[in-house]
């Protein structure tokens, strides 16, 4: 498994609060924060889950 970086480029007010959760279960914390990640199969649940919220780039 790789590692990926992924990266908060909305924001997650007016979500629901297991979006949030996931977020922040995630290590970001404000719009532009970044993680690089091993891409588990959990770790891409999670990815899945707030997609629409997040950037991925494989490294």
């Amino acid at each position: 498994m790789g590692k990926i970086k992924i990266t908060l480029v909305r924001s997650v007010i007016k979500r629901p609060a297991d979006q949030k959760a996931t977020v922040v279960a995630l290590g970001l914390g404000r719009i532009d924060s970044f993680v690089e990640v091993e891409a588990t199969p959990q770790i891409q649940g999670m990815v899945r889950k707030v997609s629409h919220l997040i950037k991925v780039e494989a490294l």
